[in-house]
């Protein structure tokens, strides 16, 4: 067993042999950052300053050469081979809830797109699943492999938990979701996961951010400020290939209608013409630049592919919004 401090905040844990860095520390209580946990989105990427790791596989674009020689890592994929002394971001936040593996019920099922289906999973009876508004959980399959999904509904609503499943072509379980899982299948998952959600000490006016299934989250994280009152000003911008693409996009029509505080912006980046399209086109990130020139004042939750995530957080920042005030989550797809 290897030993780790964080040098920053002086946080000790321990990590056992199979252990990744990033998985002792969440079952130590340690909130670090984290999103994929497979090395593919770089959240949890910290520094190591003495000791070292062995790094399982991960994703260039995620770690460079440049950083790894620079004693740059990613927690998610770092198995200790010495003690370690490490420098990395904490969250205050997570109200002492920790992950933990339960069974679920398919309850219901409704395809809602081409390529979209809402599944709503039944929690056991005697369960409470505690969690943050746009966490993640990920389904453990019988092949040792795991699948993660973003919470769409927000905590207080109890017993059950709305998953947005993006249809993959070729994908080991979004193509059972859709061909061959019936109502009442039992699956294993562990939850809830991530950073991502939603930071409500703050007062600053909410820039959110949604691609294709990235909504899921968002819309749980505006559905717990609604029931909580949170008045934060919210610009949603959603961005979609085609108009067929905004499933949901009478609740989001809804949400203003009642909330003077939320403004929903739906963005089409293909065939805005063909649909007879009259709202805004072009690609969603650009959108909000030209929105607000002065993005300093704002706080930034962005979720999609990781192609746009990545330019939002490089365009963002370049027009102000301060780097520790952007929150991300990027849907990464298993290898087929």
């Amino acid at each position: 067993m290897n030993h780790v401090l964080i040098e920053n905040s002086g946080h000790t844990f321990d990590v056992r042999p199979s252990q990744t860095v990033l998985e002792a520390a969440i079952e130590a209580g340690i909130n670090l950052p984290y999103g994929c946990r497979n090395g593919a989105c770089g959240a949890c990427k910290g520094k190591i300053l003495t000791g070292k790791v062995m790094h399982d596989d991960f994703q260039g674009s995620a770690l460079s050469e440049a950083e790894l020689a620079a004693g740059m890592s990613l927690f998610c994929c770092a198995r200790p081979l010495e003690d370690l002394v490490i420098e990395c971001r904490q969250i205050d936040m997570v109200q002492g809830i920790k992950p933990r593996i339960l069974p679920v019920r398919i309850q219901h099922k409704a395809q809602i797109g081409d390529d979209v289906m809402v599944l709503h999973l039944q929690l056991p009876g005697t369960e409470q699943l505690s969690f943050m508004a746009g966490q993640y959980v990920e389904f453990l399959l019988k092949d040792g492999r795991r699948r993660a999904f973003s919470i769409a509904n927000a905590p207080h609503e109890k017993g059950f938990l709305e998953l947005h499943i993006r249809k993959i072509s070729g994908g080991h379980f979004t193509e059972q979701v859709f061909n061959d899982m019936p109502l009442k299948t039992i699956l294993r998952i562990e939850a809830p996961l991530g950073s991502f959600f939603l930071r409500e000490q703050s007062d600053k006016p909410i820039l959110m951010v949604a691609g294709g299934t990235g909504f899921a989250p968002v819309k749980g994280m505006i559905e717990h400020m609604i029931f909580n009152n949170i008045q934060r000003p919210v610009y949603l911008y959603r961005g979609a290939r085609q108009v067929s693409d905004l499933y949901m996009d009478d609740l989001c029509q809804r949400w203003t209608q009642f909330m003077p505080n939320i403004q929903y912006i739906p963005v089409i980046s293909e065939g805005h013409t063909a649909d007879a399209w009259t709202g805004r086109g072009g690609l969603v990130h650009q959108a909000v630049l030209e929105d607000h020139p002065d993005l300093s004042g704002f706080e930034a939750y962005v979720c999609g592919a990781p192609g746009m995530v990545d330019i939002a957080k490089e365009t963002f920042v370049k027009q102000g919004l301060p780097e520790e005030a952007f929150y991300s989550d990027a849907f990464t797809f298993a290898p087929k």
